[in-house]
């Protein structure tokens, strides 16, 4: 009888540890079926918005995280992935360098902000503000920059323009760096 009476007790926790396990398993399984699935539509995505960014552009090269953009054999820009924290979580900005200094364009990849407000981030008239913009001036226009953050959204906007100015700085860095070093 004592040991019925345990295998009862026992019962709900081995119940529960086989139905944990077939979960973790089926899940695991289901990343590993989806992953190259999902990167590859994230490799489509950015390769669309390159193509907003550069319409001119015939082909591109990656390498250390930057995009150079070809038109025709000659050098029109390069491209880069942000990311910054926003209200929501992180956002992927693709950012498009004419050269060193000015901006072509950007776009939002990927975000987690809320709907109608911190989302309004994709939406033109705010990331149209970062077209043409020296490096240098992209800040909030009440912290001496010319970017106007979308009102009831100012986190998720100072998010991409933190984002867009800090990582386009180490991008830089690193182009001139290799240039010097060829």
């Amino acid at each position: 009888m004592p040991a019925k009476e345990a295998l009862k007790k026992a019962f709900p926790v081995i119940l529960l540890t086989v139905v944990v396990a077939v979960s973790v398993t089926l899940l695991t399984f289901t990343d590993r079926l989806t992953r190259e699935k999902i990167e590859y539509q994230r490799e489509q995505k950015i390769h669309r918005m390159l193509f907003e960014i550069f319409p001119n552009m015939s082909q591109y090269t990656l390498e250390n995280d930057i995009y150079t953009i070809y038109s025709d054999g000659a050098k029109v820009g390069y491209a880069f992935i942000a990311i910054g924290k926003g209200y929501g979580g992180k956002i992927d900005i693709l950012v498009g360098l004419e050269d060193e200094t000015m901006i072509k364009g950007i776009n939002i990849v990927s975000h987690l902000e809320t709907p109608g407000l911190g989302a309004r981030i994709t939406e033109s008239p705010f990331t149209n503000q970062f077209t043409g913009l020296d490096i240098a001036n992209v800040a909030l226009r009440q912290d001496g920059g010319q970017i106007d953050a979308i009102t009831g959204a100012t986190r998720s906007s100072r998010a991409v323009i933190e984002a867009v100015r800090t990582t386009a700085m180490e991008k830089v860095k690193l182009l001139k760096d290799s240039e010097e070093g060829e």
